[in-house]
C-alpha cells in the first residue's frame, strides 16, 4: 500500500539523504515502545553492529530492516511538507536518546519553526498542533478546540485496551487485524450460524455469523450510547408517545448497529407503504448510531489532545509513544449516508438535527439554504389548499398512495451535503474534508468522480476514511442506476492521493496497512432484496466483525389480483446466472412469440423488468418486423402519449413496457387483452397492478416466464412455499386462477 500511495503522489521527490537506516531505527524503536506501553514481553533485538553517524547526528544500527507501512508513508510525506520533516527528525533523535523507557510525545505538522522549542511557544501553538485532521480552509472556532461536555459514561478507552469497560466503538477500532486475517477476509465465504426472531415483524428472523451477540441488554445501561445522546433520545421517544424504550424496535435495531457488524435488512416496510413507524424507528436507530460514532471519535481525539498537551508541559517531550494516541484516519469524514432523492435526504437530515442534543445544536448554520435546496415539508399556502379541498368534491387520486408519498417533495437525485459537528453548532454545507457526515446520492458522487478524473486539482479523498456507510432505500436506488452505487462503494477507503492536513503521527495503523475496508461497517436497508444487493453485501462488505441479515417467509400477493384471467407460469432452464438472459430470450423466441406472431388479435403487452431486457426485446421485435410501440425509460412524453393511443385503438399490436417507467409514472394502460410478463417485477405490488389492467377485457390471457434465478421475485409474488415447489418440480408449467 505504501507503493500505491507513493505512485499517486505525482511530482514528489525523495529526500536526498539516504534514510533506510533511519527508517529501520524508527520501526524498531516504535515497536519497542509499543511493547513497553502494553506491558508485554519485549522481543529479542538483533545484535548491534558498529554504527556510523547519520546526518541528524545520531548513531544508527547498520543492519537494514524492512520499513513498515507507517515509515513508508512518513518518508513519502516528508519530502512535500517541511513540518512533517521537522516532526520526523525530532522523533528519530528522541527515540535514539530514549534509554530509560520515558514516554515521549510528538509535535504535529503545524509547527512553524524547528527553532522554537521553548514551552511557551509550544503552548501557543497547541491548538494548531493537535487534531489537525479537523483543520480546513475555514478556521476552527474556540468551541471546536474546547473539550466536549463531560459525560458520565467514561468508558471511552483513550489509552488503549486497558480501560475497564470499553464501548463497542473502542473495541472495534482498537482491534489489531493481522495480515493473515485480512487475506482470509478478502476470500472468506461467510456461514450464518445463528438466528433470532425479529421483533414485531411476522415471518421474519435475523441470522448472523460468528457468535450471537443479541443478548438481553441491561435496562439500566445506555445501550452503548454516550450519556447525553441516550438521555436526549429517551426524551424524544417519550415525547412522541413511547412508553417502553427497552423493548422497542428502534432500541433493538440500534443494538444491531452498535455491534459494528455489516447489516443487510431488505425486509423493511418503507414510509411510503404505510410503514411510517417502522421506517422512522430504523432511521432513528442508524442516525443515533452515526451520532454516537462521530461524538466518540471526536471525544477520543480531544481527550488525547489534552493528554498530549499536559505531558508536553510537564515532561517537555514531544514524541508520541507506541499506538496509544493513534486515533485518526487520513481525513475527517467518518459516516456516509447514501439516499436516492432529495426528499429522502430532507427527511433524514431533519431527523438528525432533531436527535442531536440541544447543547450540541445551539446554532444550525445554513438551515435556510438547506430548505431552499431540499424543500420543506411545510409548503406555503397549505392552509388555503386544505380549505379548498374540504369544500371540493372528493376525487379518486390518479396515482396510488405509495407513489404520492414517495414522490412528494423534491425528487431530484443529484445532491451532496457535508455536515460538521462542533461543540455547540451543526454546520451544514461544510467543506467535505472538514465534515463529519456526508449525505449524498450515488449519482452526485459519480459526478464528483468524473470531475476528479478530468481535473488533477480536484479529488475525492474525503471518502478515504469512511467508517460507517448507510445505504437507505436501496430498492429505490436499484430503480435509478445500481452500478453507480456499486462504483461508490468500491472507491471507499482507498489511500488518498494527497495529504489533506492530516497529522501523520496519529493515523491508525490499520489505515496505513490498507485495512480500512475491513473495519468499515456497511448497513444496507431496503424494501426488497435482489441479486445485486446480495452481491454487494457478499463481496464488498468484508467487516472483520461479521455479518447480520434479515430473512423472511413471504405470503405472496396473488390474493390482490382481481382479474379473472388465468395466470400461466412457464419455467425455462438456465445453467448459470450468466446465461439466464440468453436462455430467457431464446425461450420467448421459440415458445411464446410464435403464438402471438400468427395471431390477428392485438392488445398484447410485453412487460420487462430491466432496461437491458427492454433493449433486447426491442431489437428482437424489429428483426421480426413486428407491429409494436414503446413505453421505455427514456421515451419522450409525446411519444408515450402517441403510443398509448395507437395501442388502445389497435394501430399497434404489441406494447413494450418496463418496470422502471411504471415505477415513476404508474400509467393505467387501456386495451390490454394478452399480458406477457417477460420477467417478474422486483416490486411485488406491481404484479397485481399490471395484471389487473386486464380487467374487463374479453379472452384475457396472462403468461409469466421464470427460472431458478428468479427465486427472490417469485417468492414475493406467489409466496415462499409455492415458489420452492415451482422451482424444484419436474413440471414446467403452473396455473393460478
Amino acid at each position: 500500500m505504501g507503493k500505491q500511495f507513493g505512485a499517486k503522489r505525482v511530482g514528489l521527490k525523495r529526500h536526498k539523504t539516504t534514510d533506510k537506516f533511519e527508517r529501520s531505527a524508527v520501526a524498531r524503536n516504535r515497536k519497542r515502545v509499543k511493547h513497553e506501553v502494553t506491558r508485554s514481553s519485549s522481543p529479542t533485538l538483533p545484535a548491534e553492529s558498529s554504527g556510523e553517524e547519520s546526518s541528524g547526528g545520531a548513531y544508527e544500527e547498520m543492519s537494514y530492516k524492512e520499513p513498515t507501512m507507517y515509515d513508508k508513508l512518513l518518508t513519502k510525506l516528508r519530502s512535500s511538507n517541511k513540518s512533517v520533516v521537522d516532526a520526523y527528525q525530532r522523533r528519530q533523535v528522541a527515540e535514539d536518546d530514549e534509554t530509560d523507557g520515558t514516554e515521549s510525545f510528538s509535535i504535529s505538522e503545524q509547527e512553524n519553526s524547528d527553532e522554537e522549542t521553548d514551552n511557551d511557544s509550544l503552548r501557543m501553538q497547541e491548538p494548531d498542533m493537535v487534531g489537525t485532521e479537523e483543520q480546513t480552509e475555514d478556521a476552527e472556532t474556540e468551541d471546536d478546540l474546547e473539550a466536549s461536555d463531560t459525560d458520565q459514561d467514561d468508558d471511552l478507552s483513550v489509552c488503549g485496551p486497558s480501560a475497564v469497560a470499553a464501548s463497542s466503538f473502542s473495541k472495534h477500532v482498537e482491534y489489531n487485524l493481522s495480515k493473515t486475517e485480512a487475506e482470509d477476509l478478502s476470500k472468506k465465504k461467510w456461514k450464518y450460524t445463528w438466528e433470532v426472531s425479529a421483533a414485531d415483524v411476522s415471518n421474519c428472523k435475523w441470522v448472523g455469523t460468528g457468535e450471537c451477540f443479541l443478548k438481553d441488554a441491561d435496562m439500566n445501561s445506555n445501550y452503548g450510547l454516550k450519556q447525553k445522546l441516550y438521555k436526549h433520545w429517551l426524551d424524544v421517544y417519550k415525547t412522541s408517545g413511547g412508553n417502553d424504550f427497552h423493548s422497542s424496535r428502534l432500541r433493538w435495531f440500534f443494538s444491531l448497529c452498535d455491534s459494528y457488524r455489516d447489516i443487510l435488512h431488505c425486509e423493511k416496510k418503507p414510509f411510503y407503504h404505510k410503514g411510517l413507524e417502522e421506517d422512522s424507528n430504523i432511521m432513528d436507530a442508524y442516525i443515533m448510531h452515526s451520532l454516537n460514532h462521530i461524538f466518540r471519535t471526536r471525544d477520543l481525539v480531544r481527550k488525547n489532545d489534552g493528554k498530549i498537551s499536559k505531558h508536553q508541559e510537564s515532561t517537555k517531550e514531544e514524541i508520541l509513544p507506541g499506538d496509544s494516541f493513534l486515533d485518526q484516519g487520513f481525513t475527517r469524514p467518518k459516516v456516509l449516508i447514501l439516499l436516492p432523492l432529495r426528499s429522502t435526504a430532507l427527511r433524514v437530515i431533519e431527523r438528525l438535527i432533531k436527535l442531536t442534543p440541544a447543547t450540541s445544536k445551539v446554532n444550525v448554520e445554513h438551515i435556510d439554504r438547506f430548505y431552499q435546496d431540499f424543500g420543506s415539508e411545510e409548503v406555503e399556502g397549505d392552509e388555503e389548499m386544505e380549505e379548498q379541498s374540504k369544500n371540493a368534491k372528493p376525487q379518486k387520486p390518479s396515482k396510488p398512495s405509495d407513489h404520492q408519498s414517495l414522490f412528494k417533495g423534491d425528487t431530484r437525485d443529484d445532491f451532496m451535503i457535508g455536515i460538521k459537528f462542533t461543540r455547540k453548532t451543526i454546520k451544514l454545507y461544510g467543506d467535505f474534508y472538514s465534515s463529519d457526515i456526508i449525505v449524498a446520492s450515488p449519482l452526485e458522487l459519480m459526478t464528483k468522480f468524473g470531475k476528479a478524473a478530468k481535473n488533477k486539482e480536484s479529488d475525492t479523498d474525503y471518502l478515504s476514511s469512511i467508517e460507517v456507510v448507510i445505504i437507505d432505500h436501496a430498492d429505490v436506488i436499484s430503480l435509478q442506476n445500481w452500478s453507480f452505487l456499486t462504483s461508490v462503494v468500491e472507491r471507499l477507503n482507498h489511500i488518498p492521493s494527497k495529504q489533506h492536513g492530516t497529522n501523520v503521527m496519529r493515523i491508525r495503523q490499520w489505515y496505513l496497512d490498507g485495512f480500512a475496508r475491513f473495519y468499515r461497517q456497511t448497513i444496507i436497508l431496503g424494501y426488497y432484496l435482489n441479486p445485486d444487493m446480495n452481491a454487494l453485501f457478499n463481496h464488498q462488505c468484508v467487516n472483520y466483525q461479521g455479518k447480520v441479515k434479515s430473512v423472511r417467509e413471504h405470503n405472496g400477493v396473488l390474493p390482490k389480483v382481481l382479474s379473472q384471467a388465468r395466470q400461466i407460469y412457464e419455467r425455462f432452464d438456465a445453467d448459470s446466472i450468466a446465461e439466464v438472459d440468453d436462455a430467457r430470450l431464446e425461450y420467448f423466441a421459440k415458445k411464446v412469440f410464435p403464438k402471438i406472431k400468427d395471431s390477428e388479435q392485438g392488445g398484447i403487452m410485453l412487460f420487462a423488468s430491466s432496461y437491458f431486457e427492454f433493449v433486447r426485446l426491442r431489437n428482437f421485435l424489429k428483426s421480426q418486423n413486428a407491429s409494436f410501440c414503446l413505453l421505455g425509460d427514456y421515451t419522450d412524453q409525446r411519444d408515450i402519449s402517441r403510443a398509448r393511443v395507437w395501442f388502445f385503438e389497435g394501430k399497434r399490436k404489441i406494447m413494450l413496457y418496463t418496470e422502471r417507467i411504471h415505477f415513476y409514472r404508474r400509467y393505467k394502460i387501456r386495451g390490454i387483452r394478452n399480458l406477457i410478463i417477460y420477467s417478474l417485477p422486483e416490486r411485488k405490488e406491481f404484479y397485481p397492478e399490471i395484471v389487473n389492467m386486464l380487467e374487463g377485457s374479453d379472452d384475457m390471457a396472462c403468461t409469466i416466464l421464470f427460472s431458478l434465478f428468479d427465486k427472490l421475485r417469485l417468492e414475493r409474488i406467489v409466496g415462499s412455499a409455492p415458489a420452492k415447489r415451482m422451482i424444484k418440480s419436474e413440471k414446467g408449467v403452473f396455473v393460478f386462477c
